[in-house]
């Protein structure tokens, strides 16, 4: 247990050197202007911090495939549960590198990124995955027909006139056997079609296979397999989720701020403690703060709750809660598609009866 424990604390010590190379706090002063930020980032920005960021990560993921190898029924179930969370931070980290943020150069974040994280884990290129988010999704989030992130929740069930038990379902859709289908495909995808293939294949296969022969079957299922297929992509899904105001968003015109302040939301604005779990499980590395982001895509996670905090200030939405609550956010998207189906009902039936005035009877 000792050599276990001792693993995921020299990954976690790995990855505090980032966090204390780029915080606000370390220096003379916090930043209190956009060009404070980005002059400080800027100054900051190196290789060697991102790669100790990303080698923590992985450092602590052995450390718990060691805790499933060895530990029994509830080391499966906290391998699992960790391995998730410590998934949703790769992903978050290479984030900001298709943002051309995480390394001193985008060149640099791209391979960085590529060898640790989108190889390893089965996902698509740095290429194709700037394409869809940066081109793509940042410019018409909450745009219909054009955000590739709102068709991906459509497609899940997400659409207006969704049942009640249809909501619950495209919830946890990751979790369904559709969503798991989908999941595989979209792995398989970008393994077989992606550039290099050869080369995402051996990564992508080599990762499980050298943490069976280093922990057996039980280390590979719980600490990679289970994480990777089900509960990784469940906890990526419900950051989606709060993202934006998907359904109900306010076309606004302005600057970036007022635009984003429109559309996007803040969860836990005045709850420290469900903040901080958010922070540090499925929300991380920026995604608390997806406002900010979105206003400001350039800016490294590390400074966005200082822009937040004196800057820009919360969007119109700020939640309390994911579920429970009138204000909660899976509420507000249940009323927001059933206002949506209610509108398109409307709509159809005055068009009938526009119609019907229109017909002349038979002589």
């Amino acid at each position: 247990m000792i050599t276990w424990l001792g693993i995921i604390a020299v990954g976690m010590a790995l990855r505090l050197v980032d966090r204390w190379w780029f915080s606000p706090r370390r220096g003379r002063h916090t930043p209190t202007t956009l060009r404070d930020i980005r002059t400080l980032q800027r100054e900051r920005a190196n290789n060697i911090t991102p790669a100790l960021l990303l080698a923590g990560h992985w450092t602590e993921l052995v450390g718990w495939c060691l805790v499933a190898a060895h530990g029994g029924p509830m080391g499966w179930a906290a391998a699992a549960a960790a391995g998730a969370v410590k998934l949703r931070h790769l992903q978050e980290v290479s984030h900001f590198a298709v943002h051309g943020v995480l390394t001193r150069g985008a060149r640099a974040g791209n391979v960085l990124c590529e060898a640790a994280v989108h190889v390893p884990l089965g996902f698509a290129s740095v290429p194709l995955r700037r394409r869809r988010h940066v081109r793509e999704h940042h410019p018409n989030a909450t745009v219909a027909g054009a955000d590739p992130n709102l068709r991906e929740l459509h497609e899940a069930g997400l659409r207006a006139g969704v049942t009640g038990a249809g909501f619950l379902r495209a919830l946890l859709f990751p979790l369904t056997p559709t969503g798991i289908a989908a999941t595989v495909r979209g792995i398989a995808d970008n393994v077989h079609n992606g550039t290099r293939r050869w080369w995402r294949v051996a990564g992508f296969v080599a990762v499980p296979a050298a943490i069976m022969a280093a922990g057996g079957w039980q280390a590979a299922l719980c600490g990679y397999a289970v994480p990777r297929l089900l509960l990784y992509p469940q906890l990526a899904w419900m950051s989606l989720l709060v993202e934006h105001r998907w359904w109900d968003a306010e076309p606004v015109p302005g600057s970036p701020a007022v635009v984003e302040a429109a559309r996007c939301l803040r969860l836990y604005p005045d709850n420290a403690a469900w903040a901080l779990l958010a922070r540090g499980t499925w929300l991380p590395y920026g995604d608390l703060y997806h406002y900010a982001h979105s206003a400001h895509p350039a800016v490294r996670w590390n400074y966005l709750p200082v822009l937040e905090q004196n800057i820009l200030g919360t969007p119109a939405y700020t939640p309390t809660a994911l579920m429970l609550g009138d204000d909660a956010v899976v509420r507000r998207h249940f009323r927001a598609l059933m206002t949506r189906h209610e509108a398109a009902s409307g709509a159809a039936e005055g068009a009938a009866a526009r119609g019907g005035s229109r017909v002349r009877p038979a002589r």
